[in-house]
């Protein structure tokens, strides 16, 4: 059989992980093709918009020194492309169940800046937040524009020879007597000698058709899709309206609060709502859904009243009101973990659970290393049957 395209790499999905295993494949030389059923950092996958939190605050250390190593990937990758990429705002983490006190241990053994303040030290230099727990601050954590840096990579990517098209929506990868033939759901086909998957959301749609190895098909772990909502209320003081000078930081912190009764994300919302207040969101408080095939766009009236009231009791900076909303997918696995494994010249990667932006140049660069054999997957990435019955 012929081929119009043969390549050998194919990466399926524009999103910020495939953009970035775009960009370092193409880097080190390799002949790479990406296909995206939409167009890079769809609004029908995770990867769009100027707002996602890059921090270093996790309860293990292998997550805070995995990131420390990721912000030298993005200072890489500004410096390639030119541009900011990661505005400067500083985190804030607080509330019983998010243990700030544990969190700053971590930070203290990766070597990360950070403050342990009382309520009232948090309460006297944040007045337009409410704590009702000790809070972690460390200003090294900031505001990623994911849709600027999947087009950033995809730019480099294409500079290096690396081809992009879109429109191209994968029906499934079957084995040839080398390598593999992915096809499309219009029937267009194209060689690859291996490939990548990074279809977020899409994926548990897809799985059945990638012609995985026995094994490696039983090993996937259980993949849930959530329907989020994300809203953004308005500054109360216009002083924070507006979007940063370049190098300039956020005139308000990110925050992650997890309490009780509700966990919550916030961030400046940057472009996405015209720089007038901030995004906060429930973690997990959206709809489960097969897959990204089954995402209809609506809000949750019930996630809508909870985040309101979080903000109405903890954010006296903010109008209790949304002036808008939206949606976005989360692909969550057990124990929030990442899956980034490969069986013969098939490698899946999927950076799961509401995480994977602040990693994105540094997956490109395990990916690398993990098709070229110079790596195997670390433990923590590999696909060994996570269920959520079993968590």
């Amino acid at each position: 059989m012929r081929f119009a395209d043969s390549v050998t790499y194919a990466i399926i999905g524009a999103g910020l992980t495939g953009a970035a295993a775009a960009w370092r494949l193409a880097q080190s030389g390799a002949d790479v093709l990406v296909l995206e059923r939409d167009v890079p950092a769809s609004h029908f996958g995770s990867s769009h918009g100027s707002a996602r939190i890059f921090r270093y605050a996790y309860p293990d250390r292998f997550s805070t020194d995995l990131v420390v190593r990721a912000r030298g990937s993005w200072d890489e990758l500004e410096a390639a492309a030119g541009t900011q990429l990661i505005t400067p705002a500083g985190a804030l983490d607080f509330g019983a169940v998010r243990d700030p006190r544990g969190l700053a241990r971590v930070l203290e053994q990766s070597g990360v800046d950070h403050e342990l303040l009382s309520r009232a030290e948090a309460g006297a230099r944040w007045p337009q937040l409410t704590f009702d727990t000790e809070v972690l601050w460390h200003p090294g954590a900031g505001v990623l524009d994911a849709e600027r840096s999947v087009t950033a990579m995809l730019a480099l990517a294409q500079a290096a020879g690396a081809a992009v098209r879109t429109g191209w929506d994968v029906a499934s990868v079957r084995r040839a007597s080398a390598g593999y033939v992915v096809t499309s759901t219009r029937g267009e086909t194209v060689h690859a000698e291996q490939v990548v998957v990074a279809a977020g959301g899409w994926l548990p749609a897809l799985l059945a058709d990638l012609d995985l190895p026995a094994g490696f098909a039983a090993a996937m772990p259980q993949f849930e899709v959530r329907q989020e909502n994300a809203f953004h209320f308005p500054y109360r003081d216009a002083h924070h309206r507006g979007e940063p000078e370049p190098g300039d930081a956020a005139s308000w912190p990110t925050f992650i609060y997890k309490g009780e009764h509700i966990q919550t994300y916030g961030l400046p919302g940057g472009r996405d709502a015209g720089f007038e207040g901030q995004k906060v969101a429930e973690y997990n408080g959206g709809r489960v859904i097969d897959s990204a095939r089954e995402q209809d766009g609506a809000i949750d009236r019930g996630n809508r009243e909870r985040v309101r009231g979080f903000v109405a009791r903890f954010a006296p900076g903010l109008v209790p009101a949304p002036y808008a909303e939206t949606t976005c997918l989360f692909t969550n696995v057990p124990r929030d973990d990442m899956i980034i494994d490969r069986a013969e010249g098939i490698t899946v990667v999927s950076p799961c659970s509401g995480q994977g932006a602040k990693f994105a140049p540094l997956l490109g660069e395990l990916v690398v290393d993990l098709v070229a054999g110079t790596l195997a997957s670390a433990s923590r990435f590999r696909a060994a049957g996570q269920s959520f019955a079993g968590v």
